[in-house]
């Protein structure tokens, strides 16, 4: 996925939330200024692999088996530290900074590699906290568009960024530990962006010619139709 092709959904979800471009350029800009390159090389070879796409719901705690038989594991966020508790190592965080992100950092010294989100929000976080990663294993990414180190392989939460990430780096098969579109416990704006990031693993469930199992309570038909004449 490059920008192009992604720039007309994030165009509605801008338009849907109300949010800025500008406060997305002016965060992408801070993050330029403190990140480095980052050849994709790095993250290992996952052509082919069946790639666990980890989200932070309770349920995760149910699907660890899913993400230990993975041959690699990209967490959202916390979904990092609940499967670092039962054992599981995690080959790439994604992470907007807003929950751990003392974990991030602990994993770029590591050399595990974190990509790191800015958007018009987050921007003391970013401020904060990017300088405190190992940036050879800092890869910074953007809802906007892209600039120096700065990538953008589409997605707009932690969960989907992960998704189109894998997708773009060649993952052979994208399973979902951890996902719950309907999860009692989130207020309404992140019900309102998990409703965006079903919408997204459709458009990648279709221009993969793969069924996402996360998707299967979900009705693929008004998915689509939320989508059209959006993106193709």
């Amino acid at each position: 996925m490059n920008f192009e092709a992604f720039e007309p959904a994030y165009e509605a979800i801008l338009a849907d939330f109300g949010f800025g471009r500008e406060a997305d350029e002016r965060a992408r800009d801070v993050a330029a200024a403190r990140s480095t390159p980052f050849p994709l090389d790095r993250l290992g070879d996952w052509r082919g692999e069946t790639v666990a796409v980890a989200g932070a719901a309770p349920r995760l705690t149910d699907d660890v088996a899913l993400a230990r038989d993975a041959d690699v594991v990209v967490a959202a966020s916390a979904a990092a530290d609940v499967l670092a508790d039962r054992g599981v190592a995690v080959d790439c965080m994604v992470t907007d900074l807003d929950k751990n992100p003392e974990t991030a950092a602990r994993l770029t010294r590591e050399g595990v590699p974190v990509a790191a989100h800015a958007h018009g929000d987050n921007v003391p976080a970013v401020r904060e906290w990017l300088p405190r990663f190992e940036s050879s294993w800092t890869l910074a990414t953007t809802q906007a568009a892209p600039v120096g180190p700065v990538r953008n392989f589409g997605g707009f939460t932690d969960g989907d960024r992960a998704a189109f990430l894998a997708d773009h780096v060649g993952a052979g098969r994208l399973v979902f530990p951890g996902w719950d579109f309907d999860d009692p416990g989130v207020g309404p704006m992140k019900a309102r962006k998990l409703e965006w990031a079903a919408r997204l693993l459709r458009w990648l469930e279709r221009r993969r010619g793969e069924r996402f199992g996360v998707l299967d309570g979900r009705d693929r038909d008004e998915l689509d139709a939320a989508l059209d004449g959006v993106v193709r």
